[in-house]
């Protein structure tokens, strides 16, 4: 059952079968933040992006930058790296905002 598993998922054993695991749970994160975004957006009656939306992303974020990390995957390690910095910066804007309000 475990080598039928591992084929399916391209994997070398567990060790590398928890990291498929890991970089799911990031893109689960991920596939939440835009739910959130749009059940938040249809009941306001327009676009609106919820703190939950920006905790989610880092989250995902940080859980999928790992998983690049782990696969040496210098693109995918840009493009999160990137993304983390974006999500916190927004946040930050987001208590700033609140703060002078």
């Amino acid at each position: 059952m475990a080598e039928t598993l591992f084929a399916w998922l391209h994997v070398q054993g567990w060790g590398e079968f928890w990291w498929v695991v890991v970089g799911l749970g990031g893109q689960l994160l991920f596939t939440a933040r835009f739910l959130v975004q749009w059940i938040a957006s249809e009941r306001a009656g327009r676009s609106i992006i919820p703190m939950a939306f920006w905790y989610f992303s880092i989250g995902g974020g940080i859980i999928l930058l790992a998983y690049a990390i782990y696969r040496k995957d210098p693109v995918f390690i840009l493009g999160q790296l990137t993304g983390v910095f974006i999500y916190l910066r927004n946040l930050w804007l987001i208590r700033g905002e609140k703060r002078n309000a």
